[in-house]
């Protein structure tokens, strides 16, 4: 019996020893780990991430842009779905001219009232939020009028819509500028009848303006590492109490998560490539008819 445990614990030994050399040529262990006795070694990360750079599409192909809400989410589970959806958002964009805009710019937009017998209304203000996917992506004006903060947030594919007007293309140097509560009120505020700005050259500007803010307490605790907001300076209204606190809620090893970065730029060239042909055959129709 103890030679047939023997040869049994041998063969389990050159079994684990296998798959750990077959896991050590697929780079899944390093030589330390494989060379131990089975002993877990000291996690050592790496000098710097790993991410993959995002391919960033040429300003040659600007007329190519890709709208965000067309980018599927990260969790998508049928993708049948988001075709069809895209489907109709092309549908709805051949009938109503949606315009090229960021986060930053300045927006003139033009809705049906329901509530005032079929009026028209017009709001001008920056555009400080774009979220949702597909049909339901919304995106958040800003302006300051009468001294009073107002906020609008319009469905994008909504019906009632009538204009989409780019007052001025620029970005910012945040992704989302909902810190514009707390900040004076002078940075959100923009004429009801400012004219629009020609864009010179190619490249969409980005302003790199930094606002100054309200007295604390804020609506949130915006130099937390988890918003990463470039554009304010935190020197001039954060105390010592108030760095220590923000480090306490700091996650550096999230730099380390590779999976953390959500690299579109494949999904980007197929639904661009999705959408070009479907656009052709929508054109090669229209010849037809005629």
């Amino acid at each position: 019996m103890s030679a047939v445990s023997s040869a049994y614990g041998t063969s389990m030994a050159a079994c684990r020893r296998s798959v750990l050399l077959a896991r050590y040529r697929k780079g899944f262990l390093t030589p330390a780990r494989f060379l131990s006795d089975g002993e877990p070694t000291k996690f050592q990360p790496p000098v710097k991430p790993m991410f993959v750079e995002k391919k960033v599409l040429p300003e040659s192909q600007r007329s190519r842009f890709l709208s965000p809400e067309f980018i599927p989410p990260r969790s998508r589970k049928d993708p049948l779905y988001f075709q069809i959806e895209r489907d109709d958002m092309l549908e709805r964009r051949k009938t109503f001219n949606i315009p090229e805009f960021y986060v930053g710019s300045i927006l003139a937009v033009t809705m049906s009232n329901p509530h005032a017998g079929g009026k028209l209304h017009r709001f001008v203000g920056l555009c400080i939020q774009r979220s949702g996917k597909g049909l339901g992506a919304t995106f958040v004006l800003r302006n300051v009028i009468e001294g009073q903060g107002v906020e609008m947030r319009y469905d994008l594919y909504s019906p009632r819509m009538h204009e989409i007007q780019v007052l001025k293309l620029e970005k910012r140097l945040d992704s989302n500028l909902m810190y514009l509560r707390d900040a004076l009120p002078e940075y959100s505020k923009f004429d009801v009848d400012m004219k629009p700005v020609m864009l010179l050259g190619t490249e969409v500007p980005v302003n790199p303006i930094q606002v100054q803010m309200k007295p604390r307490p804020w609506s949130k605790r915006w130099e937390q590492e988890k918003f990463n907001i470039k554009g304010i300076q935190f020197e001039q209204y954060l105390l010592e109490k108030h760095i220590k606190r923000a480090k306490k809620s700091a996650k550096p090893w999230e730099r380390f998560d590779m999976l953390k970065e959500y690299d579109t730029t494949k999904i980007e060239q197929d639904i661009l490539q999705e959408i070009e042909q479907k656009m052709a055959k929508s054109e090669a129709k229209l010849d037809a008819n005629k």
